[in-house]
């Protein structure tokens, strides 16, 4: 903190700060590289405490060693516990023994996500099983997570509470002169080269013909990967990887410019990159699903394949600008409706107040 990149990171740095502001003393905890740190410190962050735990590596082994060492260490503060995610829940069956208040935040059903192997989506299985058993209130960040939860536990004890992004109104366009763009020329994907995300349908259905138009995709891709150099390989000239990106100015403009946002998420909750793009006024056009519907509401196009993908593309990139005119202002419009950071957060903060009386 503050964040670099990641839905989690992006919110934590939004509610610490806005808790502060209302008077609340916050403490973060923030993963470290044990290279660079031998032992754990605390620092100040615009009156955020961040507990820095140094541990070895970045995957996740290392991620499971940090959040053992945060639980260990929470355990003796006083306050409330917010965890982000339920990766390591067993982990939070401390809090519950001493009878520490901990909200979980259940962040998706990631165990049915593709990427991961057998004995790994055993482990989030288990431990989103755990979470729901141990967590004293369980947050879900889209309804049809909360339908999922209510599966495991009382729909009393699961509250509804999506993620939050910054409003763009306006962006630098001279920053699309790094990868030689021109404003409204250009389609754009902001997701993880990963299969559940649709990058290959995407791209095949952009490069179906010429579109006298660019389709620019984001993240890192090696073509060691076989996926990614499926991906690169059924990339027409008009598909162009830009790699990742992380500075907020440059994402702002690429949004902000773009003609058409392509989302191709097929599980999870409330993507933060979905909202953004709606907060930045674009017309999007998603994966046919019930998560993203939600999300991008009625003003938004969808698609279920390549060939439907296509034929979107083919409709959308020739059609006369107030189609597009008229599903950027949709955007825009469910953006205000659910998912400001004022709303959001102001809704954090409830649950949490309701909690922190019974500390």
């Amino acid at each position: 903190m503050p964040a670099s990149h990641g839905g989690f990171e992006t919110f934590a740095e939004n509610l610490a700060v806005y808790l502060v502001a209302q008077g609340w003393r916050v403490t973060v905890y923030c993963q470290e590289n044990l290279q660079e740190h031998s032992a754990s410190y605390e620092s100040d962050w615009l009156g955020v405490k961040r507990v820095h735990i140094p541990v070895k590596g970045d995957g996740a082994k290392a991620t499971v060693i940090f959040d053992y060492l945060c639980v260990k260490h929470a355990l003796n503060q006083p306050g409330l516990v917010l965890t982000l995610g339920y990766n390591t829940a067993l982990f939070n069956l401390w809090f519950r023994l001493k009878n520490k208040k901990n909200l979980i935040n259940m962040d998706g059903i990631e165990w049915k996500r593709d990427k991961w192997a057998w004995y790994e989506r055993t482990w989030l299985y288990l431990n989103e099983r755990a979470g729901c058993l141990i967590g004293h209130h369980l947050i879900a960040d889209h309804p049809e997570i909360k339908k999922h939860l209510i599966t495991r536990v009382d729909e009393s004890k699961v509250t509804m509470i999506p993620y939050g992004a910054r409003q763009v109104c306006s962006a630098d366009v001279s920053l699309l002169s790094t990868y030689s763009l021109q404003p409204k020329s250009y389609a754009l994907v902001i997701a993880r080269p990963e299969p559940e995300n649709s990058i290959l349908e995407i791209v095949r259905a952009f490069s179906k013909r010429q579109r006298n138009h660019q389709l620019v995709v984001l993240g890192r891709y090696d073509m060691a990967n076989p996926y990614h150099a499926e991906v690169l390989a059924a990339a027409s000239d008009e598909v162009k990887f830009i790699g990742a990106v992380y500075d907020h100015a440059t994402l702002d403009a690429l949004r902000f410019y773009a003609s058409l946002y392509v989302h191709g998420h097929t599980v999870g909750g409330t993507n933060p990159s979905l909202i953004e793009a709606l907060g930045a006024g674009q017309p999007v056009l998603a994966h046919d699903n019930l998560f993203n519907r939600w999300v991008a509401g009625s003003g938004a196009v969808f698609f279920a394949n390549t060939d439907a993908c296509a034929e979107q593309f083919d409709r959308l990139l020739s059609t006369t600008s107030d189609c597009l005119a008229d599903m950027s202002k949709a955007s825009t419009e469910q953006f205000e409706l659910n998912f400001t950071w004022q709303n959001v957060l102001l809704q954090y903060e409830q649950l949490l107040a309701e909690y922190s009386g019974a500390c």
